[in-house]
């Protein structure tokens, strides 16, 4: 009984790999790419940011 659940966690595991991976994409499978392009045009001048290091 521990075999067959590590075999299907370590199945689930492989198979979730090769969808983040687009390895499936072929099948239709693959994830949706999300991207926030209005996140960028709202930054004013990000190169001004300092980062300092905490006391």
């Amino acid at each position: 009984m521990l075999k067959l659940l590590i075999l299907l966690l370590l199945l689930a595991n492989v198979t979730y790999f090769a969808w983040t991976q687009d390895t499936l994409a072929k099948f239709g499978l693959a994830p949706t790419h999300q991207s926030e392009p209005e996140r960028l045009q709202q930054q004013v001048h990000p190169e001004l940011l300092l980062v300092t290091p905490a006391r």
